[in-house]
């Protein structure tokens, strides 16, 4: 991954997702684009004449400053390329209109003033749109290592086979591939790919992987999977997102909103 779109806000899982960022760059050989955005569209109930707003703006823009020459003194003393975006605007939309020419899409896993909540509203509109992956970086991340072990979470679905096809640089260079189903009762009928099938797409790219079955348990989905992946000692999860629509997702629950709630570790995300 040669491009890296990085989101750049005072949330608390920044340097996390910096570190992220510079460790995959290194191993690719990558370039790291920081998109640093801040908006003014601030709503203030009565605030007729936007007294409120005009007060915060120096603030605002003073807050951004400054996080700003602290990241890049950081960036400064590493080994990596870089360069810096400031924009006006909304970080899902400038973030998206900057997605095309990137390779990947790093964010954090709740956004700034949810107190650390999840999941990201970021996170779930650049999945859902960006025609790039999305990486979604805890703030306990203190690493990855790209050589550590991958586990890619398959369903069989559209969803899960264009997050293996994305994740391929990556899984070329973990030292163990795991392709892990949880079984379970499919809802509806619908058009699967075998897990065999995934398998034999890495080893035209020449990944080796180990296709593994999982009960699902008493557990739910999630719990099931990152459990499967703290046996196996992954240092990354890929997954497909948001097989149901969205907005099912969010009203009734699902694997990809509790999933990107709670993460223990980076989760790789396409739609």
């Amino acid at each position: 991954m040669k491009s890296i779109l990085l989101h750049i806000d005072h949330d608390a899982a920044l340097d996390a997702r910096l570190q992220v960022a510079l460790d995959i760059a290194r191993a690719c050989g990558g370039h790291i684009t920081c998109l640093q955005s801040i908006s003014y569209e601030v709503f203030a109930p009565g605030d007729f004449y936007g007294s409120a707003i005009a007060a915060a703006m120096p603030v605002i823009k003073e807050n951004a400053e400054k996080l700003r020459a602290e990241t890049e003194a950081r960036l400064a003393g590493e080994d990596v390329a870089w360069d810096w975006r400031f924009v006006y605007g909304i970080a899902p939309q400038r973030l998206l209109e900057h997605s095309p020419l990137a390779d990947v899409v790093i964010v954090g896993p709740s956004d700034l003033g949810s107190g650390g909540r999840g999941p990201s509203a970021i996170a779930g509109d650049l999945v859902l749109h960006a025609p790039v992956p999305v990486l979604v970086v805890p703030g306990e991340a203190a690493s990855l290592d790209v050589t550590a072990p991958v586990m890619v979470a398959w369903n069989g679905s559209s969803e899960a086979a264009h997050a293996l096809r994305a994740a391929v640089p990556l899984l070329k260079a973990a030292r163990k591939v795991w392709l892990v189903s949880v079984a379970e009762e499919k809802d509806k009928p619908r058009f699967d790919f075998p897990a065999l099938e995934g398998a034999q797409y890495l080893s035209r790219h020449g990944i080796a992987c180990e296709v593994v079955e999982v009960p699902r348990g008493a557990a739910g989905i999630a719990d099931t999977l990152f459990s499967a992946a703290q046996m196996r000692e992954c240092g990354l999860m890929v997954m497909g997102a948001y097989g149901h629509s969205r907005l099912a997702e969010m009203l009734l629950g699902g694997v990809t909103r509790k999933m990107l709630s709670e993460p223990s570790m980076p989760i790789l995300l396409a739609h």
